[in-house]
């Protein structure tokens, strides 16, 4: 029981992460004085190296709980597949962040506030799914 409340307690802070990081980009893209992008590196950065040690906490709680009990029990159930393909999804869009941070760090940004408004929407979204898998296990 212990590694399932840690596990959400480091998803809780992950996605707390990658819910205000793509914000940040939207303020960024938005902003036209050189103070206030360079504030925004600062954050993003700060930011992004923070919440990366959640998800890979995150990763391996959930990685234990599968080896520890789960997967034996629940490995014939597609909605199980259907929640680590996004994870892996919500990974990959973690590095995607990251890439952004860099791209704005180096002054390179060519997506506008509205592009950033709707990549920022993809964690709300999938959290919504995997939730929805986690709980109602559809097809059990």
């Amino acid at each position: 029981m212990w590694e399932k409340a840690l596990h959400i307690i480091f998803m809780t802070s992950w996605f707390a992460g990658l819910f205000y990081l793509p914000r940040l980009f939207v303020y960024h893209a938005m902003s036209d004085d050189k103070g206030s992008h360079e504030n925004f590196k600062i954050m993003e950065r700060k930011l992004y190296y923070f919440v990366t040690p959640w998800m890979v906490l995150t990763i391996a709680l959930g990685g234990w709980m599968l080896w520890d009990y789960a997967w034996a029990a629940y490995a014939d159930y597609w909605w199980l597949h259907a929640k680590l393909f996004l994870c892996l999804l919500l990974v990959i869009y973690h590095f995607v962040c990251g890439h952004y941070v860099k791209v704005f760090a180096a002054g390179n940004n060519n997506h506008s506030h509205k592009f950033y408004r709707w990549f920022n929407e993809v964690p709300v979204l999938t959290l919504v799914a995997i939730v929805i898998l986690v709980v109602v296990k559809p097809g059990m």
